[in-house]
């Protein structure tokens, strides 16, 4: 898998910028429950007001405050603000912002001010202020707070013996400055006891009263912060939708582009392939490695683009943010994760094994569907259609019952997965509720850790299914690589010969032995033989004697072993192979034609052949007679493989393929037994005349076909035995003799 990861490097660019979008929208999604949070802590609890430093405050609230401020935090508030009054420039603007201003004097917070040092000072102050006022106005809610209370005997006053309304502030100003600085310093002893949230809640709490005392409009305050907070997450999820789909169009492009440029260096692979590299890999287990195969490698790709990218910064970032949200909880999380990662080890390691024979089942049953298709006619002249499907049915069974045993696997981690994340719900609201209960934790923070946990969760579970597919692309992955390095046995030679001058054709064996990979013996040996231009080479012997292999080793099909095999006096291992075969023309053994037309497989000899060559290269091979009898001519549809025209139809048109290209050399590999005995001998005097500076080189199974030979070579046991014309070998061949009294009575010799 790691060795294909080379093909990504065009698509860098655009697995960077699917990198930076999905970035963003981790960002995006992270900040959406801390917005979350504000809205239920400031918007809704807290009033819209998000800082202890008030915007307004009158000059009696100030002169309280101050109070429990030193001399340097009494300066340092003061600068930040401006007291305004009826003589103020702008006071028709602020009296209607303030309305209280007609009363009294109130001091405006001063545009950019800084407000981070003098906010603790405040929230001090009016937690103490307003802590004094409420026990003045209820008394038993002194005990039942536990803030500031006291006794008379420590130098504070017994609120319960004041009377309600009592200005509390004013009997301060009117103490000695030694008892008044004793109570002071009480009470701020007793606020330093307090949780810095409690202390902040309090002050939030004052500061509200203090707006609705100018007469502000706290109502609107508190929807303006919903709104513009509400407006910030719609964003945020648009501008994520987008950076989602942008990033997921960005992934596909890059895990598609990756995938076709395999498939195409795949399949050029394969057509670089001679006999011995299709004899170690399988047509049905090539294919599958092209399709299905390539195809789990894009879908890995794709959601390794998306999920690997995604999934760890949302759970590293949802860890930072669960913890600075609340840091005494993060051990819930930590505690889920672990649980998540021993079940997710537990599927894999039961799991793995089976995803490794998922490919080679699906190898199987592309043979066994292949092997049926191509050879249906077989099976219904047999009978076999019973037992096929038994066979089809037991190759499907197994790939069906691993299918089955990952996917059970897989649907009992989910329960599990499941477990642990509604577990983790119940603790997170359960360990929040007492925090919330005790002061410690604000509800909207324990509803946005809540959300961060679930984010971390999903993670993990978007990573679980990354190491459920990335096993069978990995196996995938090997099995294409082992395409892509498989280097084949016949190449080009490093500095190849080149030809002179035109071709002449003349082929020549010597002393050629070959032996079929993983062969014993050989299957042709000590061949040697020319076969001149203008003149017809037939070779003729029994089945299995290598009439097939010799001129298989012309085309470099395969290589010869020891010998020589020369073209106008060069080694065909020196030329290149596109030269070699640029001047052959082949008939296969097994005709072979491709969906189109008949003038598309007529031009595969020669596409920029015109129609008069094509009609003049039919005409040749004695197939002019059924294509003028089609409506469409050279246009007739041809179905695969040739499935729609007859056996006899189907060589023709193999040998007017051939014939198309004009080559030096033509090699017809037992290509005239589909022909009956007129055809064939029309056929071959048309070639006599229309090719006769070629050399041609024909394979045979029928003495009639060959008599006319210029020169016949008998093949038996993979030796040459005779070579010689008709006449010659007759008197000197027992072999060829035995082959000719098979075929023919004496009176067809005569």
């Amino acid at each position: 898998m790691i060795k294909l990861l080379r093909y990504m490097k065009p698509y860098i660019l655009s697995v960077i910028l699917c990198a930076g979008l999905i970035y963003l929208q981790v960002n995006l999604q992270l900040a959406l429950p801390d917005y979350m949070s504000k809205i239920v802590n400031t918007g809704i609890q807290q009033g819209g007001i998000e800082t202890a430093v008030p915007e307004a405050v009158s000059k009696a609230t100030i002169d309280k405050l101050v109070y429990f401020m030193t001399p340097d935090e009494k300066d340092a508030v003061l600068s930040q603000y401006t007291l305004a009054d009826k003589d103020s420039g702008n006071y028709s603007e602020l009296v209607k912002a303030y309305p209280a201003l007609e009363k009294e004097a109130v001091y405006i917070l001063n545009e950019g001010a800084e407000t981070g040092n003098i906010e603790p000072v405040f929230a001090a102050a009016f937690t103490a202020v307003s802590g004094i006022q409420r026990m003045i106005n209820d008394p038993s809610a002194a005990g039942a707070a536990g803030m500031l209370s006291g006794s008379a005997g420590a130098g504070m006053p017994d609120f319960s013996t004041l009377p309600q309304g009592t200005d509390f502030f004013t009997m301060l100003s009117m103490m000695p400055e030694q008892q008044r600085d004793g109570i002071i310093s009480l009470i701020e002893s007793k606020l330093t006891g307090l949780d810095p949230l409690m202390l902040e809640q309090g002050a939030l709490i004052a500061v509200k009263a203090e707006y609705t005392a100018l007469g502000m409009d706290v109502d609107s305050l508190q929807m303006d912060y919903i709104k513009h907070a509400g407006v910030q997450m719609v964003l945020f999820t648009l501008i994520s939708i987008v950076a989602n789909m942008i990033a997921g169009l960005l992934a596909a492009r890059a895990a598609a582009g990756m995938a076709q440029t395999v498939r195409s260096d795949t399949f050029r692979k394969v057509e670089q392939f001679n006999g011995e590299e299709f004899d170690r890999f399988s047509t049905a287990s090539l294919i599958t490695r092209t399709t299905n195969d390539i195809t789990q490698i894009q879908m890995v790709v794709f959601m390794m683009l998306r999920i690997v990218i995604f999934a760890p910064l949302m759970g590293i970032g949802g860890v930072m943010r669960a913890f600075s949200k609340a840091p005494s909880m993060a051990w819930l999380i930590g505690l889920a994760v672990l649980v998540l990662l021993g079940v997710i080890s537990i599927v894999m390691s039961v799991a793995l094994p089976k995803f490794k024979m998922i490919q080679k089942l699906v190898d199987k049953l592309n043979l066994v569907t292949r092997e049926q298709l191509s050879g249906l006619m077989v099976v219904r002249a047999f009978n076999r259609q019973k037992s096929e499907e038994e066979r089809f049915d037991k190759a499907n069974r197994d790939l069906t019952s691993v299918n089955l045993f990952i996917a059970r696997v897989m649907v009992t981690m989910m329960p599990f997965m499941m477990l642990v994340m509604n577990g983790l719900t119940v603790a997170v609201i359960w360990v929040g509720a007492h925090k919330v209960a005790e002061s410690a934790m604000q509800v909207g923070d324990m509803m946005a850790f809540l959300q961060y946990a679930m984010q971390i969760v999903m993670s993990f579970l978007m990573l679980s299914m990354i190491f459920i597919f990335l096993p069978r692309a990995s196996v995938s992955g090997v099995r294409i690589a082992e395409v892509l390095d498989t280097e084949p046995t016949i190449r080009d030679p490093e500095k190849p010969a080149e030809f002179e001058g035109p071709v002449s054709g003349r082929v020549e064996f010597r002393n050629v032995c070959f032996r079929y990979p993983g062969g014993e013996a050989c299957a042709v040996r000590n061949i040697s033989f020319t076969a001149e231009p203008g003149k017809t080479t037939a070779i003729i012997g029994s089945t299995g004697s290598g009439k097939s292999t010799v001129v298989n080793l012309i085309p470099r099909f395969y290589d010869a072993e020891e010998g020589e095999i020369l073209l106008d006096g060069i080694n065909v291992k020196d030329l290149r192979q596109k030269d070699l075969r640029d001047q052959i023309g082949y008939v296969p053994q097994k005709v072979m034609l491709f969906s189109g037309t008949i003038k598309s497989n007529l031009q595969y000899g020669d596409e920029n052949a015109d129609e008069n060559a094509l009609v003049e290269s039919a005409a040749t091979a004695q197939a002019s007679e059924f294509i003028d009898s089609k409506p469409e001519g050279l246009e007739t549809k041809i179905a695969q493989g040739g499935q729609n025209i007859s056996g006899g139809q189907k060589q023709r048109l193999s040998i007017a393929r051939a014939l198309v290209k004009k080559a030096p050399v033509c090699i017809f590999d037992d290509s005239f037994s589909a022909l009956d005995f007129r055809t064939d001998a029309a056929l071959r005097r048309a070639m006599k005349e229309n090719m006769g500076d070629s050399t041609l080189i024909i394979v045979a199974q029928r003495v009639s076909t060959i008599m006319r030979a210029d020169q016949i070579i008998v093949l038996d046991e993979g030796e040459i035995v005779g070579k010689g014309t008709h006449d010659e070998l007759m008197k000197d061949c027992d072999e060829y003799r035995e082959i000719v009294y098979s075929q023919l009575s004496l009176e067809e010799l005569a």
